[in-house]
């Protein structure tokens, strides 16, 4: 069978085994945190102090881990994929981006944080965005608006998920969809196995266990995203399986 255009989705278990924690644990907590004190607009409103000291912590976290063998085949795949391919992450961390920055990409490639960055930041008055490898303040101030203050570029709960009609886009031409390290609990993002479907493509899961949408794809293959992700990935040479 003859793929040309992937699209590929990646989720909290593809960065677990480099040490990055997970969405939500079992209690229900995020990091110690619940989720409506950290990763809400409200919660910024209300504490900007706890949500900026919350996001601060994570990205000198972010220091500490590396790439993982997943993150590496899958910058492998596109550095040799002569066809279309978008990479599409749930993650805030950076790990697909240093590993795709040691093998650089085909030109058909495109790398989307649907649900922001973490060493970034955006002005709260203009949208814009900037790096952010350090520290924020409570009321850090914009240098572009002076009514701004500048906060995590990261997609809270309530707000709308980054490139949207980029990623709609791709599903729709896609002849290939593969999801990795999902739970199938958050939307939009769980729904473009349904959408990739439609399309008339070819549907895989590569996960540590069956998701809460399993039964939508046409294969799964379970087990640690180390190795499931680059012994998937070997069969796909040059746009084709």
């Amino acid at each position: 069978m003859i793929h040309r255009n992937l699209v590929i989705l990646t989720g909290a278990g593809i960065s677990a085994e480099s040490g990055v924690p997970t969405f939500r644990a079992d209690d229900g907590l995020w990091m110690g945190h619940r989720i409506e004190d950290v990763a809400t607009p409200e919660a910024f409103a209300r504490d900007p102090a706890l949500v900026q000291d919350f996001y601060n912590r994570r990205r000198r976290q972010l220091a500490t881990v590396q790439p993982n063998a997943a993150h590496h085949a899958l910058a492998a795949l596109a550095a040799r994929w002569t066809g279309e391919l978008m990479l599409v992450t749930q993650n805030v961390d950076d790990l697909h981006d240093r590993a795709h920055a040691a093998q650089p990409p085909g030109a058909g490639f495109q790398l989307i944080h649907m649900h922001g960055e973490l060493l970034k930041a955006h002005c709260t008055a203009t949208g814009q965005v900037q790096d952010c490898p350090g520290d924020l303040e409570a009321d850090h101030p914009s240098p572009h608006h002076p009514a701004g203050r500048m906060r995590p570029h990261i997609v809270w709960f309530g707000e709308m998920p980054l490139h949207m009609e980029r990623i709609e886009a791709a599903l729709e031409a896609c002849d290939l969809f593969v999801s990795i390290g999902t739970s199938g609990a958050v939307y939009p993002a769980a729904g473009f196995v349904q959408q990739a479907r439609l399309a008339g493509a070819r549907t895989v899961e590569l996960n540590l266990e069956s998701s809460l949408i399993s039964d939508l794809f046409d294969e799964t293959h379970h087990g640690p995203a180390t190795e499931v992700v680059p012994g998937f990935l070997s069969s796909l040479r040059a746009g084709e399986n």
